[in-house]
Protein backbone atom coordinates (compact mmCIF):
# COMPACT_ATOMS: atom_id res chain seq x y z
CA UNK A 1 0.00 0.00 0.00
CA UNK A 2 1.35 3.40 -0.90
CA UNK A 3 -0.63 5.84 1.24
CA UNK A 4 1.24 8.65 2.95
CA UNK A 5 -1.68 9.11 5.36
CA UNK A 6 -1.51 5.48 6.49
CA UNK A 7 2.30 5.59 6.81
CA UNK A 8 2.17 8.77 8.88
CA UNK A 9 -0.70 7.58 11.07
CA UNK A 10 1.00 4.24 11.69
CA UNK A 11 4.06 5.98 13.10
CA UNK A 12 1.82 7.45 15.82
CA UNK A 13 -0.56 4.52 16.27
CA UNK A 14 2.12 1.83 16.73
CA UNK A 15 3.42 3.09 20.10
CA UNK A 16 -0.12 3.76 21.31
CA UNK A 17 -1.23 0.24 20.45
CA UNK A 18 1.83 -1.23 22.16
CA UNK A 19 1.14 0.79 25.32
CA UNK A 20 -2.50 -0.31 25.21
CA UNK A 21 -1.44 -3.95 24.83
CA UNK A 22 0.75 -3.66 27.95
CA UNK A 23 -2.16 -2.02 29.80
CA UNK A 24 -4.43 -4.93 28.83
CA UNK A 25 -1.72 -7.40 29.89
CA UNK A 26 -1.30 -5.80 33.33
CA UNK A 27 -5.04 -5.44 33.83
CA UNK A 28 -5.69 -9.09 33.00
CA UNK A 29 -5.24 -10.75 36.37
CA UNK A 30 -7.82 -8.46 38.02
CA UNK A 31 -10.26 -7.66 35.21
CA UNK A 32 -10.98 -8.94 31.68
CA UNK A 33 -7.92 -8.84 29.47
CA UNK A 34 -4.61 -10.57 29.92
CA UNK A 35 -1.86 -12.10 27.89
CA UNK A 36 -3.91 -13.43 24.99
CA UNK A 37 -5.72 -10.21 24.16
CA UNK A 38 -2.64 -8.08 24.87
CA UNK A 39 -0.51 -10.25 22.58
CA UNK A 40 -3.07 -9.95 19.79
CA UNK A 41 -3.18 -6.16 20.12
CA UNK A 42 0.64 -5.97 19.96
CA UNK A 43 0.66 -8.21 16.88
CA UNK A 44 -2.02 -6.07 15.21
CA UNK A 45 0.17 -3.01 15.79
CA UNK A 46 3.00 -4.57 13.80
CA UNK A 47 0.67 -5.94 11.12
CA UNK A 48 -0.64 -2.40 10.63
CA UNK A 49 2.97 -1.20 10.35
CA UNK A 50 3.64 -3.93 7.81
CA UNK A 51 0.66 -2.82 5.71
CA UNK A 52 1.90 0.77 5.73
CA UNK A 53 5.67 0.29 5.40
CA UNK A 54 6.19 -3.19 4.02
CA UNK A 55 7.46 -6.44 5.46
CA UNK A 56 11.17 -5.60 5.36
CA UNK A 57 10.79 -2.31 7.28
CA UNK A 58 8.71 -4.06 9.93
CA UNK A 59 11.30 -6.81 10.31
CA UNK A 60 13.96 -4.12 10.76
CA UNK A 61 11.79 -2.54 13.48
CA UNK A 62 11.64 -5.80 15.44
CA UNK A 63 14.89 -6.59 17.21
CA UNK A 64 14.48 -10.37 17.02
CA UNK A 65 12.38 -12.70 14.91
CA UNK A 66 8.99 -13.17 16.62
CA UNK A 67 9.33 -16.95 16.36
CA UNK A 68 12.13 -16.84 18.94
CA UNK A 69 9.65 -15.57 21.53
CA UNK A 70 7.71 -18.86 21.48
CA UNK A 71 10.05 -21.03 23.58
CA UNK A 72 10.75 -18.16 25.97
CA UNK A 73 7.03 -17.47 26.49
CA UNK A 74 6.21 -21.16 26.93
CA UNK A 75 9.03 -21.55 29.44
CA UNK A 76 7.90 -18.50 31.39
CA UNK A 77 4.29 -19.74 31.54
CA UNK A 78 5.42 -23.21 32.63
CA UNK A 79 7.79 -21.87 35.28
CA UNK A 80 5.07 -19.59 36.65
CA UNK A 81 2.89 -22.68 37.04
CA UNK A 82 5.61 -24.45 39.01
CA UNK A 83 6.42 -21.40 41.19
CA UNK A 84 3.88 -22.35 43.89
CA UNK A 85 5.22 -25.91 43.98
CA UNK A 86 8.79 -24.72 44.59
CA UNK A 87 8.18 -21.75 46.89
CA UNK A 88 5.12 -22.62 48.97
CA UNK A 89 4.45 -26.33 48.48
CA UNK A 90 1.06 -25.55 46.92
CA UNK A 91 -0.28 -27.46 43.89
CA UNK A 92 0.68 -26.64 40.29
CA UNK A 93 -0.88 -23.38 38.92
CA UNK A 94 -1.94 -22.09 42.34
CA UNK A 95 -1.73 -18.30 42.51
CA UNK A 96 1.18 -16.97 44.58
CA UNK A 97 1.25 -13.23 45.33
CA UNK A 98 3.87 -10.85 46.72
CA UNK A 99 3.10 -9.29 50.07
CA UNK A 100 3.55 -5.63 49.10
CA UNK A 101 1.90 -4.12 46.01
CA UNK A 102 3.96 -2.29 43.40
CA UNK A 103 2.67 1.18 42.42
CA UNK A 104 0.64 1.22 39.17
CA UNK A 105 0.81 -2.58 38.73
CA UNK A 106 -0.60 -3.71 42.07
CA UNK A 107 0.24 -7.05 43.66
CA UNK A 108 2.57 -9.07 41.48
CA UNK A 109 1.96 -12.77 41.40
CA UNK A 110 2.44 -15.91 39.40
CA UNK A 111 -0.65 -15.07 37.30
CA UNK A 112 1.12 -12.02 35.88
CA UNK A 113 4.10 -14.11 34.77
CA UNK A 114 1.78 -16.71 33.25
CA UNK A 115 -0.01 -13.92 31.36
CA UNK A 116 3.34 -12.52 30.21
CA UNK A 117 4.30 -15.94 28.85
CA UNK A 118 0.97 -16.18 27.01
CA UNK A 119 1.48 -12.63 25.70
CA UNK A 120 4.87 -13.57 24.21
CA UNK A 121 3.55 -16.80 22.69
CA UNK A 122 0.50 -15.17 21.09
CA UNK A 123 2.58 -12.25 19.80
CA UNK A 124 5.23 -14.59 18.37
CA UNK A 125 2.80 -17.03 16.78
CA UNK A 126 0.62 -14.33 15.26
CA UNK A 127 3.49 -12.42 13.69
CA UNK A 128 5.26 -15.56 12.52
CA UNK A 129 2.11 -16.71 10.71
CA UNK A 130 1.41 -13.28 9.19
CA UNK A 131 5.04 -12.78 8.12
CA UNK A 132 5.17 -16.25 6.56
CA UNK A 133 1.96 -15.64 4.62
CA UNK A 134 3.23 -12.21 3.51
CA UNK A 135 6.51 -13.67 2.24
CA UNK A 136 4.71 -16.16 0.03
CA UNK A 137 2.25 -13.62 -1.35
Amino acid sequence: MNSIILRTATNYILPLLLMFSVFILLRGHYLPGGGFVGGLIAAVAFVLHMFAHGLEKTRELLVIHPGYLLPFGLSLALLSGFAPVFFTGEPFMTGVWMENPIPVIGKVGSALFFDLGVYLVVFGVSLTIIFTISEDA
